[in-house]
């Protein structure tokens, strides 16, 4: 049994149908469903045709799968339906959403066959099949004797064309009667049975370990079966098709004609009854052309009687009907008549009385009319008359070709004269009466009872569409000639359904239920052009007897797509594929590779991952029974060869009877009469009907065979295939496990080696490893025995050639081998040198290798290693005696020492940040340098690389090449000290193996250690974080290693250092002073841009991500000394933008400091005892406005302190001008951009600020071009008050109100200076102040004539709240941004549920985006979606990136966007927030899509429109991925 945790995931994506996509699974597998981005978020039921356990299938009964969701509610991300496979066969999924059919395909499992006493399972890949024609073994008694060469062979299932009685042609495949023993097989004594045959087939699996499977045939019978002539009803005949009525005149007309030419009645027209050659050719299209065409007038059958319609249209206008055209597109055609009488067809008489109208009543005006209309009928049947002609044309051309092959082709059948045995053609249909003349033939027509029995012969058509029928209405076929016709066989007619014909749907069934009942398996004769229903249908029932059914098939329709179809519907196992059909051995080689097994050295595979589409699997036959002897057209020593090739595949593999004995013709399905021989060990080469190991191959078949099983059942999964030269191919199949290979070499001889010359200089092989022995060296030899003559009672072969075989010798015993050198490639790549004497055309040659005993170990040991990531490793492991102390203990136990900040340095860490620490990122040749320096930026190439397999990138090149990227992952962590370290030294003693196996296994097994590793960590990461991340969905999960990627401590601190006296800050030594040094976690605004040096840490930033990256997560210890190092460096009030250490520090936003307080806030509310740290110190770098940087120490403040100074400052006023004023600090900025004011309108209490010269919120683009006049212009200068920072003011001031009433913060408003009086105002008045201003002022009424309304002339939307208000530009305070939606979180209070939701579905209409917010609704005049920073240009709005705020789509608005439309849907209502859930699971699914397929493993910091990738953008931005947490964490 396969292992029973194999998991496959399936994701299902809306509208996507997958019916010509093959999933194949195994018994034992669990498929799951889970939802594709498109389907997130949404209702989705998935229906599937599986049964439920303990029932029975039907094909037609659907039933529901129940969702499991593992982690909750959140999102979907691992929501799943799942079923586990059990039964073989082929299954339908589908799904819907609301109600709708959304898409769907099929899975198709796979059987498990047994074989023995004992039911021991046979694996598909082991299968070596032989097949025999039936008729061709006998009496029933003398079967096992002939059955026996083929167990002696070494085959272990048998194919049986059809068993049953055979029609009057004797094919193997015109059945007179379905359910019948062909009696062929019974002798004078002893009638032969099913039952006698089920009791041979089950002796054969018990005690010959042999499996049986035979044809079933559903597309015809023999035109002689007796249950046809009582059911014509079962064939297309003129009664239930009468569009046939013309072909069959066509055919009888052809009849006659034939047998005028065999009785010499068209010699004197220059064709006598023995066609020879080109003349004769075109004296048959002549006569066809002058005699036939004009005596049949097929034409008639498709046109209308003029007469009779132009009478019929004269009645009616003179009755006075007139119509009016309903549809001016409806023009007068044809309507074809539905018997097919000659002139039975029709016009539409409304349309004609529409179209052709009278000018007035008179005899005249009709008359007139009448004509016009004749005229059109006259026109219209003369388009019927050039139809048929170019049916008729195809019909002689087709005719010709036929007689061609026939009578003149040299590799036709060679018919001789026409006669009534070999007509000119075959007849297309049956004909049972006795003959008359074809006009008194056509009268038979037309009446039913004799009709009926005029039934249409089967056939195949070249290149025709196989999922159409040729025979149905709407096919030309029969009326062409294209049927390349059986004309023993009449093709059968099912309809559509069982109701349809009932007969012939009940006698298919039970002759399908025989079949399977004593039968193995089925091989569908002629599946391509077997109508799918039907064989849906019988397979069903044959399954219902014989689950574990063996299917197989073999399809002829030129398109692996539409394979797939037929593979899908009749879950057909196993493909026949023919190595006859390559025209040379490199092609034979290529099949080999194409029909099975994955490359040696391929990685492994996670238990669960996706279910990949798959390529039929295979039987691949060296020769198939229908097609013709590879000696005809190769030569007898390319047998051996080309069937060692066909043998190495990893697939199932076959051969037909008389391949073998070098039978040198085709045993022809329909002419041969005679029997197979028996086995006989002691019969001598010429003896007739017996045969052994001496005749032909067989000897060396058997020991392919049993090599074929080995490596099938030993797990030899993989192929490589080389091409040494143009006659020589080298297989080799590899085991993952242990490492061993069997490599077989054959030289094929596809030109026969006496008449053709090959070199005699043979190339030198290398064969990697060690050689155990060669398990088989066999040539082709002729010996000296009486020649080939074709036996009259036996099917013999070639006497004259047989194997020279020596199996299980050392490689100095060989005679092929000259002699095998020993060379060490590399420190560890032992290879063998081959140098061939004797490998003649026709030998082959198979080594058995194993790695060199030190390598070997080193496998062995790695695996051993290895088994504490996954069982897998079991198999070929050995236990390691003399390894490295350190690895002794787990990698979990070692890893257990990090902390997270020691995770940020092992899995992350861009190349900017290893530049700061001396190091940098590594760098693949041809290819790029890696996205982090970290096991993440091996990992996110591997991942990619893994499921492909893909060992041909330049990554797994770099790996064979040299230890160059093995030995930087362990020396890179080795140089920093403590816990990193300690892995670094694991990982450099796992190494130590690695190094010592051969180059080509070095890229699989290095994936395998770095993967246990890394998913180790990976879960250590999240053990150390929140119980909401510990319990969270895989999508919440991986968002939360942002918190990892982002937050580290480099060789330089960022943050300033905290007070002396707070307890819990973390030390290091400084190796260059060797003095104790802070060693605080600071936070990275995104990668790669913004991650190292001054421009790492930013105020705003730092605090929009704080709350999901660090808060949410769980690390409040380092959230704590983020919030105390920043406050540290408070300055006029406000917060740093950059922060620069503190010491560098710019001044120059208004907003940083009120997104530090919500934090505080935020800390206050998520951590246990959080208003706890508003008594903690914070050492004041600036303990006045003016003072310089002070060390820390200097001057300690509790926190609550400084919080009132900000409060207090903002009230007061700020103004300052920043320091180092000019190009020195910033070489854009204009001089009165330097100047900072902040403030409070004292009578709405909102904070304002700014100029137009400077921009003080997140908006920050300042112009930069001089070509464009932009240069020290802010894009977005957001002046006056902007709607965020007067929310999170609102916000801050109502939490400073609670905690002062609850005596925790100790203020209860300001005292400022004003007009030189001291003044209080109290938070409760302040925050009154915004409560009453705020919707009056923000918000565009709906109302042209609100009072409110500043400037009514600049509204452009209406139920949207303002972007700021009292900007110097005032068309800006009405832009509609994404900006108001921040408020809505933090200070949902100030805004009215109503109008909310109203601003919230503009803002989803006009600015939502695949992944973010636009910037700027798309309707304003300056709007641009695309930014590009590098483009220097004369156009103001875009140059030099002018736009980047003004369009492009910047993901964290997108989190409050999402958030905000959550919290007002709940008090909109249950319905509205379901919806909103919806929207919200769907949005979200696209950022988890991004997530996983991002290198970098994060979510960018903007996009270009409609969510295209931004080159400019930071990869990975710290608040794009902490506003999703937020939102995750807020559902």
């Amino acid at each position: 049994m396969p292992p029973s945790n194999q998991t496959r995931v399936l994701l299902l994506n809306a509208m996507e149908k997958r019916e010509k996509t093959l999933f194949r699974l195994e018994q034992g597998f669990e498929l799951q469903f889970r939802l594709g981005p498109t389907l997130q978020g949404k209702h989705v039921t998935v229906y599937t045709n599986y049964p439920a356990s303990g029932e029975l299938f039907y094909r037609r009964k659907f039933r529901a799968l129940s969702w499991h969701n593992p982690t909750g509610r959140e999102d979907d991300s691992d929501k799943y339906c799942k079923l586990d496979l059990q039964i073989s066969g082929s299954y339908q999924y589908y799904f819907s959403h609301e109600n709708e059919k959304s898409g769907g395909g099929y899975i198709v499992v796979d059987p498990i066959l047994r074989v023995g006493a004992d039911n021991q399972v046979l694996h598909l890949d082991c299968v070596t099949l032989q097949t025999f024609l039936a008729k061709c073994l006998g009496p029933f008694e003398e079967w096992e004797d002939r059955l026996k060469v083929a167990k002696e062979s070494g085959y272990n299932m048998i194919h049986f064309t059809p068993l049953q009685k055979l029609g009057l042609s004797r094919s193997c495949y015109s059945l007179a009667d379905q359910l019948e023993v062909n009696p062929d097989f019974s002798s004078p004594n002893k009638k032969c049975t099913w039952s006698n045959i089920g009791n041979l087939v089950e002796k054969m699996k018990n005690e010959w370990n042999m499996l049986c499977i035979t044809d079933v045939v559903y597309n015809h019978t023999a035109a002689n079966s007796e249950w046809i002539r009582v059911h014509p009803e079962c064939g297309y005949n003129l009664v239930n098709s009468p569009h046939l009525k013309p072909a069959w005149i066509l055919d009888r007309a052809l009849w006659h004609l034939s047998c005028s030419v065999a009785e010499g009645k068209y010699r004197d027209k220059g064709l006598p009854p023995s066609i020879e050659n080109d003349h004769h050719l075109n004296c048959i299209r002549k006569i066809i052309w002058e005699d036939i065409y004009p005596k049949i007038k097929l034409w008639e059958f498709f046109q209308v009687d003029v007469n009779k319609a132009v009478q019929q249209f004269k009645t009616l206008l003179t009755q006075g009907n007139r119509k009016t055209k309903s549809d001016p597109n409806q023009h007068l055609q044809i309507i074809q008549d539905p018997e097919y009488k000659r002139l039975g067809c029709t016009v539409d008489m409304n349309i004609a009385l529409a179209t052709f109208i009278p000018h007035s009543n008179g005899p005249a005006a009709i008359e007139e009319c009448c004509n016009w209309f004749q005229k059109k009928i006259e026109e219209l049947n003369a388009e019927q008359f050039q139809q048929t002609a170019y049916h008729q044309e195809q019909a002689v051309t087709c005719l010709l070709e036929t007689v061609v092959y026939e009578r003149l082709a040299d590799h036709g059948p060679k018919q001789g004269s026409v006669s009534r045995k070999y007509p000119l053609v075959t007849r297309y249909f049956t004909y049972p009466f006795k003959e008359m003349t074809l006009e008194e033939e056509e009268l038979l027509m037309h009446q039913p009872d004799k009709a009926c029995h005029f039934l249409a012969h089967n056939g195949w058509v070249m290149g025709d569409d196989p999922l159409r029928n040729f025979a149905e209405p709407g096919s030309n076929v029969y009326l062409r000639r294209e049927l390349i016709c059986w004309g023993d066989s009449v093709k059968l007619r099912y309809g559509n359904k069982p109701e349809d014909c009932p007969y012939l749907w009940a006698h298919m069934k039970k002759y399908t239920e025989i079949t399977a009942k004593y039968f193995h398996g089925v091989r569908l004769d002629n599946c391509h052009s077997t109508p799918l229903h039907v064989a849906e249908e019988m397979l069903a029932a044959a399954r219902s007897v014989r689950p574990n059914l063996y299917v197989i098939a073999e399809l002829f329709t030129g398109s692996e797509h539409i394979d797939n179809v037929f593979v899908n519907r009749l879950g057909i196992t196993s493909l026949i594929r023919e190595a006859m059909s390559a025209y040379n051995s490199h092609e034979e080689g290529r099949l080999v590779y194409r029909f099975g097994g994955e490359p040696v050295g391929s990685f492994v595979q996670p238990r669960l991952r996706p279910l990949m589409p798959a390529i039929a699997h295979a039987l691949f036959m060296d020769v198939t029974h229908d097609n013709e002897c590879p000696i005809q057209h190769r030569s007898e020593y390319d047998a051996l060869p080309s069937s060692m090739i066909v043998s190495m595949a990893c697939c199932a593999t076959g051969s037909t009877k008389g391949y073998d004995e070098l039978v040198p013709h085709q045993i022809s399905v329909v002419s041969e009469e005679r029997f197979y021989a028996k086995w006989n060990p002691a019969a001598t080469p010429s003896t007739p009907g017996e045969v052994n190991f001496q005749t032909g191959i067989i000897a060396g078949r058997l020991a392919m065979n049993r090599l074929h099983q080995e490596l099938g059942a030993k797990g030899f999964i993989q192929v490589f295939v080389d091409q040494v030269d143009e006659d020589i191919v080298a297989v080799t199949r590899h085991c993952p496990n242990t490492h061993q290979s069997v490599v077989a070499v054959s030289r094929t001889a596809f030109r026969d080696p006496k008449t053709s010359s090959y070199s005699k200089e043979v190339p030198q092989m290398c064969i990697p490893g060690k050689i155990e022995e060669v398990v088989l060296e066999a040539r082709t030899i002729e010996r000296n025995v009486s020649p080939y003559k074709k036996d009259e009672h036996f099917i013999n072969g070639l006497p004259n050639y047989t194997v020279e075989i020596r199996e299980h010798i050392q490689i100095q015993e060989s005679k092929i081998i000259k002699q095998a050198g020993t060379a060490i490639k590399g420190p560890n790549e032992f290879v063998q040198e081959i140098e061939f004497e004797n490998l003649t055309p026709g030998s082959v040659i198979i080594f058995r290798v194993s790695l060199d005993p030190k390598a070997q170990e080193a496998v062995g040991v790695l695996r051993n290693h290895l088994i504490q990531f996954s069982p897998h490793f079991k198999s070929g492991s050995l236990p390691d005696d003399r390894s490295a102390p350190i690895l002794k203990n787990l990698f979990s136990s070692i890893a257990s020492k990090l902390t997270l900040a020691d995770l940020n340095q092992v899995l992350y860490r861009c190349d900017a940040e290893e530049q700061e620490d001396g190091g940098g990122c590594y760098n693949i040749p041809n290819w790029s340098p890696l996205k982090y320096a970290g096991l993440q930026g091996l990992m996110s190439v591997m991942a990619d690389i893994r499921p492909k397999n893909d060992l041909g990138h330049p990554f797994c090149g770099n790996l064979r090449s040299g230890d160059w990227m093995i030995d930087y992952v362990s020396d890179r962590l080795i140089s920093r000290a403590g816990a990193c370290a300690e892995v670094g030294k694991w990982l450099k003693a796992m190494f130590v193996y690695l190094k010592q196996i051969p180059r080509y296994l070095i890229p699989c097994y290095f994936d395998a250690i770095l993967v246990g590793a890394y998913t180790t960590l990976l879960d250590l990461a999240w053990s150390q974080m929140s119980s909401f991340v510990q319990n969270g969905s895989t999508f919440v999960k991986h968002l939360s290693l942002g918190s990892v990627q982002m937050c580290g401590i480099g060789k330089y601190p960022s943050l300033p250092n905290l007070s002396p006296a707070l307890h819990d800050v973390p030390y290091r030594m400084n190796e260059i002073t060797k003095e104790k040094e802070q060693c605080c976690v600071s936070l990275a605004a995104g990668l790669p841009h913004f991650s190292s040096g001054i421009f790492r840490c930013w105020g705003r930033d730092t605090f929009i991500a704080l709350r999901g990256l660090m808060l949410i997560t769980g690390r409040y210890l380092e959230a704590r000394n983020i919030i105390l190092a920043f406050a540290s460096t408070m300055r006029h009030g406000l917060i740093p933008n950059l922060l620069g250490q503190g010491t560098h520090a710019r001044f120059n936003c208004r907003d940083a400091v009120w997104w530090w307080l919500q934090c505080i806030q935020d800390y206050c509310k998520i951590v246990p005892n959080g208003t706890d740290i508003l008594k903690c110190p914070v050492s004041r770098m600036y303990p006045t406005d003016d003072s310089p940087a002070q060390p820390a120490g200097t001057l300690d403040q509790p926190l609550y302190e400084v919080i009132q100074e900000a409060m207090q400052q903002h009230m007061q006023g700020i103004e300052f001008r920043e320091r180092n004023a000019g190009p020195q600090l910033d070489r854009n900025m204009r001089d009165e951009g330097f100047n900072v004011t902040v403030g409070v309108d004292h009578e709405t209490g909102f904070v304002f600020g700014g100029n137009r010269f400077n921009c003080g919120t997140w908006m920050d683009k300042m112009g930069e071009s001089d070509r464009a006049r932009n240069k020290g212009i802010p894009a977005t200068p957001r002046d006056g008050s902007a709607v965020e920072i007067v929310g999170l003011c609102k916000s801050t001031i109502r939490w400073l109100l609670e905690l002062s009433k609850k005596k925790v913060f100790p203020y209860q408003g300001v005292n400022i200076k004003r007009h030189g009086k001291k003044e209080t105002i109290t938070y409760d008045e302040w925050n009154r102040k915004i409560q009453g201003h705020f919707e009056k002022l923000f918000f565009v009424s709906e109302n042209p004539a609100d009072a409110n309304e500043k400037h009514p002339n600049l509204v452009h939307k209406r139920g949207i709240y303002k972007d700021s208000y009292g900007a110097s530009s005032p068309w800006c305070d009405y832009q509609l941004r994404p900006n108001f939606t921040i408020a809505m979180v933090v200070a949902p209070e100030i805004f009215s549920p109503e109008k909310a939701w109203k601003a919230l579905e503009i803002a989803e209409e006009k600015l939502l985006g695949p992944l973010g917010m636009k910037t700027l609704d798309p309707d304003d005049m300056v709007y641009c979606g695309v930014y590009d920073n590098a483009l220097d240009s004369d156009h103001y709005n875009v140059a030099k990136g002018f736009n980047y705020h003004q369009g492009p789509e910047w993901l964290w608005p997108i989190g409050y966007f999402l958030r905000a439309k959550l919290y007002f849907s709940r008090l909109i209502g249950p319905e509205m927030y379901a919806k909103t859930v919806v929207l919200i699971k769907n949005v979200l699914s696209r950022h988890y899509v991004h997530l996983e397929r991002s290198s970098w493993k994060g979510l960018p910091e903007l996009t270009n429109e409609n969510g295209q990738y931004c080159p400019f953008s930071c990869e990975s931005q710290a608040w794009s991925i902490a506003v999703i947490l937020e939102v995750l964490y807020d559902l």
